[in-house]
């Protein structure tokens, strides 16, 4: 095949931090009109390759050819210029600003010095109209739920005309109907000319979309294999290095008191005159692992908040173990037996400019273990981290002494999850607790969280990922609209069956909590 034939060649990459090779003499071809998919474990360098094509950082070694052309990218101003847009898997955009006008930013049309933001809206509506990528453009984004961020964020790149598209991790935050919705997004722009490198670590995505798939593991190209007549289990076993079980091995739930009351709780709305969190109740007993699912926005954000103790609620007893907690903040929730999970683990799961041993005592610097008369024991600290990092798998270019920002997606969500698993609780509140996890990483979570159920915690999961509801939790309740509209068990339901829950067009209509 001839080099004009690929769009976009990346040939012999290789980039270097301190002393982790992130990527090590990486070949990748995309051809033109294809959905090529790159797959890899959390911290293989996936995101760092995309970030090279997409000018943020300067390759090491290697040269990047665009339909058989040398091409320099120096920034992605030049990468734009050149027709290539990037979803990033941490979202970019300015938080006090609007949906448009983080759409536009840096493309902006003027006439006479005037921002003409009337034609702006009319391109951006159209586009999400023909996309189904729904928005309010004049939402401010840090009153956006992540799944409108990430709807943003692809419009953005649909502004600007790409015809190159890399999406790196586009569906991690997106529930499943939407999910069904940027595959076929996705198909529709392979169709209109567009080419798409797409950075996943779900197996079924790849073989839903894919034409190709190729596959880095700790830095060095593995293979590219054509995605058709190639299984999830071959694809796996190329990512991780050894086969993965996709069904989470678990006992019965033993079910015992109560540790987790939550009684007629009301939450208002930020974005409308509706409770995003309206008049509910329920508990979770020891020894039990209870789902919340239900579509992106139906206040699951929201409760989480408000059990957390990140949001007051506006009525309503939240009981821990038996103590009303309804107005104590998030350090006493802590200290009481509260373990979370954060949806958002930039803004409520790590302080990014600390180290990753800093972060691993966020919530326990002030045990006797970690401090004395007032002052951090950092040897203790240092060996705690690097206990946890060890058990957990937590990867970083310079160990726990990386800063929590410089660590991958993947990387800094296990560093969450290891430091709240090995915090002492009685209730785990995990929201999205594998989000932007490979196969590997998700299997070892999942057998941790049964282990802390069956230690006896009470276990609440937040979770938009439907194989994990069904898999994970011992009992369903599903939200929507703010209120709990049914109540299932995972052995005797459907994904349909709840699927019907989620969208409103099916309801329970005798309440099961008193």
């Amino acid at each position: 095949m001839s080099a004009s034939e690929y769009i976009i060649e990346m040939r012999h990459i290789t980039k270097v931090f301190g002393t982790n090779r992130a990527n090590d003499d990486i070949t990748l071809q995309l051809k033109k009109g294809e959905i090529h998919a790159l797959l890899g474990e959390n911290g293989a360098g996936k995101s760092t390759l995309m970030s090279i094509l997409f000018g943020l950082y300067d390759p090491d070694e290697g040269e990047i050819y665009k339909n058989g052309e040398k091409v320099q990218i120096k920034d992605p101003n030049d990468a734009t210029a050149l027709g290539i847009g990037m979803v990033h898997q941490h979202f970019k955009l300015v938080e006090c600003f609007t949906v448009l006008d983080n759409i536009i930013l840096g493309k902006e049309d003027t006439k006479l010095g005037f921002l003409q933001k009337r034609a702006a809206r009319k391109k951006v509506m159209e586009l999400s109209e023909r996309y189904g990528l729904s928005i309010d453009p004049d939402a401010l984004i840090e009153d956006c739920t992540v799944g409108m961020q990430q709807r943003t964020e692809i419009l953005k790149m649909l502004y600007r005309n790409n015809e190159i598209l890399i999406f790196d991790e586009p569906t991690a935050v997106l529930t499943p109907q939407e999910i069904d919705e940027l595959m076929q997004i996705m198909k529709n722009l392979v169709a209109e000319g567009k080419s798409i490198l797409f950075i996943t670590h779900k197996l079924n995505e790849i073989k839903a979309v894919a034409d190709r798939c190729s596959v880095i593991r700790k830095g060095r190209y593995i293979g590219t294999v054509d995605v058709k007549t190639t299984s999830k289990e071959e694809l796996s076993e190329m990512m991780v290095g050894h086969s993965v079980k996709f069904v989470v091995d678990k006992d019965d739930a033993k079910a015992k008191e109560p540790l987790l009351s939550i009684r007629d709780l009301v939450v208002k709305s930020k974005t409308s005159r509706k409770n995003a969190v309206n008049h509910v109740s329920f508990d979770v007993r020891a020894g039990e692992i209870t789902c919340i699912a239900g579509i992106d926005g139906n206040g699951q954000t929201e409760l989480g908040y408000a059990i957390s103790g990140l949001e007051k609620p506006d009525g309503g007893t939240i009981l821990l173990d038996g103590n009303d907690v309804t107005h104590k903040n998030v350090r006493f929730r802590a200290e009481n037996g509260l373990s979370n999970i954060p949806e958002d683990r930039h803004k409520h799961g790590l302080v990014l400019d600390f180290t990753l041993q800093e972060n691993m005592v966020l919530k326990r610097y002030l045990e006797p273990q970690f401090q004395k008369h007032g002052f951090i024991r950092f040897d203790e600290v240092r060996k705690y981290a690097e206990k946890l990092t060890e058990e957990f798998d937590v990867r970083s270019s310079a160990g726990v002494d990386s800063t929590a920002r410089s660590m991958s997606g993947g990387n800094q969500q296990k560093a969450v999850v290891a430091r709240e698993l090995d915090h002492q609780h009685n209730v785990l509140l995990a929201i999205q607790p594998t989000r932007g996890l490979d196969v590997g990483a998700i299997e070892f979570i999942h057998s941790r969280i049964v282990k802390k159920r069956d230690e006896g915690a009470a276990v609440l999961l937040i979770s938009l990922e439907l194989d994990e509801v069904m898999a994970l939790s011992d009992r369903i309740l599903v939200m929507y609209e703010g209120e709990i509209v049914g109540e299932l068990d995972p052995k005797k339901t459907t994904v349909q069956e709840l699927g019907l829950y989620m969208a409103g067009a099916k309801r329970d209509t005798e309440k099961k909590e008193d």
